[in-house]
C-alpha cells in the first residue's frame, strides 16, 4: 500500500481579521482533488482569482509571505501553510473574502483545529516528497550580523533556528530551538507559538500599511523590557518556536513536503523564500520520491493524528 496524498473530508469555515490589513475576512477550506496542491482563491473578486501556494508566486516578504497573481494578492499565508504541512495536507482549496488570511490567535493552532474538525481523508494517489540531495544555502551580511538559512540532506524533516534580538524580554528566553518530527509533535511543540511584535515599531509598521489588525489577542506584544500579555508565554521558547512555525509554512511553498534538515540563524520570510527558489532552480539538488508503504516511510512523516 503506497503512502497516499491527503485532503480534508468536508468544508469548514471561519471568520477573523487580517493582522496587517485589519480587515474582516471570511475563510473557507474545501477538499481538493489529488495533485491539486494548495490553492488560494480570492472569491471577493470578479472573476475569482486563483493563487497557487508556490514559492515563485511570492512577491512580497515584508513581515509576511504574500502571494500575487496580476494585481490580486493573498497576504500572511505562512501560518496556515505551516498547519497544512504539520497535518500532512497535500491538496486544499482556500477561499478568502479579502486579501489576507485571518490571523486568528497569531499561531497555527486555530487552523489545526479547523483541519481536525473537517477530518482528514486519504486519496488514492501516492504522496510525493522533495528529497534534498545536496546542501543549499542563502546568506545575507557578514560575521555576527549574518542572516542565513540552509537545507541539508536528511532522511526526514527537522528544523533548528537561532534568534538574537538584543531585547531583554526575548533574550531572557531561549534563543535557540530545534525540532525533529521523527520524535516530536508539530501540534504539541510548534502549532501554539504566536507571532510577536514590538510596541516601539507599531507606528512605523502602521504607516507602511502593516500591523493594523495586531493586538494582544493575536500576538505576543513586548515593550522595551517585558511581555505585555497578561497570560505570559505559551512555551518558554515561544519566540524562536514561532520562527520555526513560520519557516515550516514558508518551506511548504515548495509545493510538496521537504525531506531535509533546515538550519537557520536570524532568517525570515525573504531568506526562506530565496532558499526554496534556489533549491528548486537547481535540478541536481533534489528529486521527487514516494514510499511503497508506511514501513519504508521516514518516521518524521508517520503522523499519528490521535496522539499529535
Amino acid at each position: 500500500m503506497m503512502f497516499l496524498q491527503r485532503t480534508i473530508k468536508k468544508s469548514v469555515h471561519t471568520t477573523g481579521v487580517g493582522l496587517h490589513s485589519g480587515k474582516r475576512v471570511e475563510l473557507t477550506l474545501r477538499p481538493a482533488a489529488p495533485g491539486t496542491g494548495i490553492v488560494f482563491h480570492r472569491v471577493d473578486l470578479d472573476p475569482v482569482v486563483d493563487l497557487p501556494a508556490r514559492a515563485d508566486q511570492v512577491h512580497d516578504t515584508r513581515m509576511a509571505s504574500v502571494l500575487q497573481v496580476g494585481q490580486a494578492r493573498v497576504s500572511t499565508v505562512e501560518h496556515l501553510m505551516s498547519a497544512l504541512a504539520g497535518m500532512g495536507i497535500d491538496n486544499l482549496h482556500v477561499d478568502l473574502s479579502a486579501e489576507e488570511v485571518p490571523i486568528m490567535d497569531g499561531s497555527a493552532a486555530t487552523f489545526v483545529y479547523l483541519l481536525r474538525s473537517a477530518g482528514l481523508e486519504q486519496q488514492a494517489v501516492p504522496k510525493q516528497f522533495i528529497k534534498v540531495l545536496k546542501t543549499v544555502e542563502v546568506r545575507e551580511g557578514e560575521g555576527d550580523q549574518a542572516k542565513w538559512a540552509r537545507l541539508e540532506p536528511h532522511d526526514g524533516f527537522s528544523l533548528s533556528f537561532s534568534i538574537d534580538f538584543k531585547h531583554p524580554a526575548i533574550d531572557s528566553t531561549a534563543g535557540f530551538a530545534q525540532i525533529d518530527f521523527a520524535n516530536q509533535s508539530y501540534v504539541k511543540e510548534i502549532a501554539r507559538a504566536r507571532t510577536f511584535g514590538f510596541v516601539s515599531e507599531v507606528e512605523a509598521l502602521r504607516s507602511m500599511g502593516l500591523a493594523r489588525g495586531g493586538s494582544l489577542e493575536n500576538a505576543i506584544v513586548v515593550d522595551e523590557y517585558r511581555v505585555l500579555n497578561q497570560e505570559g508565554l505559551r512555551y518558554d521558547d515561544e519566540f524562536v518556536k514561532h520562527k520555526i512555525l513560520d519557516a515550516i509554512g514558508d518551506l511548504y511553498l515548495a509545493g510538496k513536503p521537504l525531506m531535509a534538515k533546515y538550519v537557520a540563524n536570524k532568517s525570515g520570510h525573504a531568506i526562506n523564500n530565496q532558499l526554496v527558489r534556489q533549491l528548486l532552480e537547481d535540478q541536481t539538488a533534489w528529486e521527487l520520491v514516494s514510499f511503497e508503504s508506511e514501513l519504508t516511510l521516514p518516521a518524521a512523516f508517520r503522523y499519528d493524528w490521535q496522539l499529535a
